[in-house]
C-alpha cells in the first residue's frame, strides 16, 4: 500500500500573522523557513526574533525542498476518522539545515528508511489551503485524488 497524503475532511490549519509568510509560500508552491539577517540562524518556529542572537531580524526565504527523512513513525489507528491509514508523520532535514515535520506520502512503508532523500509536494486541501508533503526524490510524482468530493 502507497502511502497517500490526508487532505479531505482532516482539520485545516489557520495561519497566524508570524506564519502567514509560510502558508503563502505553501500557496505558491515555495517551502520557506526562516533564517536570521544578522547570523544566519534558522529559527524552527514564527519569531520575529532570532533565537540565537536575539536580532530583530528575521527573513522568510525559499528552500531547494529537499532533504532527507531524519524520524517518522507510521499510524495505523486513526486520530480521526477522517484520516486514511497507514501514513506517516516525519521529521525532514532540509538541506537548508530546517527540520520540519510533515508527512511522507509515494511510498510503501517498508520503503521508509533513515535518510531517504525527499523532495517537497504541495497539496490542496478540501477547505483550500495548501500543505507540504515529502515523498521519496527518486520517484516521479504522484498523483493526488481530488479534494473537491465531501468527507464521508
Amino acid at each position: 500500500m502507497i502511502l497517500q497524503p490526508n487532505v479531505v475532511g482532516v482539520p485545516n490549519p489557520v495561519p497566524s500573522a508570524d506564519s502567514r509568510p509560510y502558508w503563502d509560500g505553501c500557496a505558491a508552491g515555495e517551502l520557506r523557513i526562516q533564517r536570521c539577517a544578522s547570523c544566519g540562524h534558522v529559527n524552527v518556529l514564527p519569531s520575529r526574533w532570532c533565537a540565537a542572537c536575539a536580532a530583530p531580524s528575521m527573513r522568510w526565504v525559499a528552500t531547494s525542498g529537499s532533504g532527507s527523512l531524519y524520524s517518522w513513525t507510521v499510524v495505523w489507528r486513526p486520530q480521526i476518522p477522517a484520516f486514511t491509514v497507514p501514513y506517516a508523520p516525519a521529521i525532514v532535514m532540509l538541506d537548508e539545515g530546517a527540520a520540519v515535520m510533515s508527512a511522507v506520502v509515494g511510498c510503501a512503508v517498508d520503503e521508509l528508511t533513515d535518510g531517504l532523500r525527499l523532495t517537497v509536494m504541495f497539496v490542496p486541501t478540501d477547505h483550500g489551503m495548501v500543505v507540504p508533503f515529502f515523498r521519496p526524490a527518486a520517484t516521479a510524482p504522484i498523483t493526488v485524488p481530488s479534494t473537491t468530493a465531501s468527507p464521508t
